[in-house]
């Protein structure tokens, strides 16, 4: 079993700047993987970020460049850095490790992008 806990959600203007947390209750070299999802009102969850125990990361389209990802394998966290806020990346956002089949979320934080 693995627990991850996000924190550092909030409310930014359009523009603005965000990191938010993943802290993983196992050691990262476990676990094969971790990313982040969103959630949008009315929206099914999406695929934001991930990165795997060997460090290789992966984006959505719409965050490429925006958004990135990163790990602190000494705290058994990972981080996305969110850069050029838009009022459409409003939404909770999720964690998620992935440990051979069995995949591990978070409770969510929740950021909003508004003026």
């Amino acid at each position: 079993q693995v627990q991850v806990v996000e924190s550092g959600g909030g409310l930014v203007q359009p523009g603005g700047s965000l990191r938010l947390s993943c802290a993983a209750s196992a050691s990262i070299f476990s676990i094969s993987a971790m990313g982040w999802y969103r959630q949008a009102p009315g929206k099914q969850r999406e695929l934001v970020a991930t990165i795997t125990s060997g460090g290789m990361t992966n984006y959505a389209d719409s965050m490429r460049g925006r958004f990135t990802v990163s790990r602190d394998n000494g705290k058994n966290t990972v981080y996305l850095q969110m850069n050029s806020l838009k009022p459409e990346d409003t939404g909770v956002y999720y964690c998620n490790a992935r440990r051979g089949l069995s995949n591990f979320w978070g409770q969510g934080t929740q950021v909003t992008v508004s003026s």
